[in-house]
Order: structure tokens, then sequence, then C-alpha cells
């Protein structure tokens, strides 16, 4: 009987760790050394699909022989991306940029099977905010403190309250892993799921 090749999630996101847990029993975390800089003209999926492959590389680099997992995600607002914040004041003038308007979250993930090849699926989820009052996004921001979020706010926690609606086909890639597609690629690459 083959073994299982190790699993490795190339993040150390609290998130994305949170959700492979639903696909996989065991699996280590590496955080990937990769450049997550901008290209000049670069479309955000593209964007997103790149530096999950990065990520996913870098790491497989380090670990030949296991299933490297890499994911990225690229919030869109009308062609302008919407990086983590970082502070309070970038995560306010964010949320107020996309109040009463549609931010489209391109989710890529990139899986680098034991033989080194690898194979991407980006997601697209698009959110309509609500609108959204100065003393909204404070409270919001306040409570929540999402400086660590594409686009200022966290959908597994009171940011859900911040939208009208959410359009995709996998609820799970606005938090950062689309598992479906991720099951998809991990079987492909060897990994036993269900």
């Amino acid at each position: 009987m083959p073994t299982e090749p190790t699993v490795i999630l190339a993040s150390t996101s609290p998130y994305r760790a949170g959700l492979l847990r639903r696909l996989v029993d065991q699996f280590e975390q590496a955080a990937p050394g990769s450049d997550e800089a901008h290209l000049a003209g670069e479309a955000p999926a593209a964007r997103a699909a790149r530096l999950a492959e990065a990520k996913a590389r870098d790491v497989a680099g380090q670990r030949p022989g296991a299933v490297v997992i890499g994911s990225d995600q690229v919030a869109d607002l009308d062609g302008t991306v919407l990086d983590k914040p970082g502070t309070v004041h970038a995560a306010h003038r964010q949320l107020a940029a996309s109040a009463g308007r549609e931010v489209v979250f391109h989710t890529a993930v990139c899986v680098i099977d034991a033989r080194g090849d690898a194979m991407t699926h980006v997601d697209e989820t698009r959110v309509r905010f609500r609108a959204l009052s100065e003393g909204d996004i404070t409270r919001y921001v306040e409570r929540e403190r999402p400086l660590d979020c594409a686009g200022s706010f966290k959908c597994e926690g009171l940011g859900i309250a911040l939208f009208e609606r959410i359009v995709n086909e996998d609820p799970t890639a606005l938090v950062g892993l689309p598992l479906i597609a991720t099951s998809r690629l991990l079987r492909a690459a060897g990994v036993t799921l269900p």
C-alpha cells in the first residue's frame, strides 16, 4: 500500500489552516519567502495565480517529494487592488471606498505534486457591500481589527454584516482557500480524501 505524501500548506495564515483542516487531518505549515510585488499591468486574477504558485514553489523547493499548497487572494475594486491594509487608517479608507459597491475577490490555489508539477485554480467571488456610514466603519474596524485581510474585512466574523450579497461557487474561497478546487487538486496530486 503506497504511503500518503506529506502535505504542506505554504502559509502561516490561521484562516487557511483552519479551512485545510476540513480536508486533511495532518499537514505542516511553512512560511514562503516569495516576493509579493505587483507587476505593472498584471490583471488581479493573474496576480493571485502567480503569487499562489510562487508561494507553493518556494516551499516545494525546500521540501522535494511533498505536496505543497499555495494560495493568494487579490481584492479588486474597479481595477484597483485592495491589499491587506496593515493600519486602521488604511482599513477605514478601503471600507469607505467599498461602501455601496461591488468588490471582486480572486482567490487562487496552487498545488505542487510530489513530482514538482503545478496545478492552479482561481476562484472568483463578487461581494456587494451595503452603504456604510463613518460610524459603521469605525465600529467594525475597532471591533474586528481586519488589518491582515485583503479588502479590510473578515467574512467568517462580523464582516459578513457589511455585505448585501455574496455571489460565488465556493463559499470557502472568500475566507482564503477554495476547498472545492483544493480537494480536486489534492486528489490529482495523490492525496487520499473522502
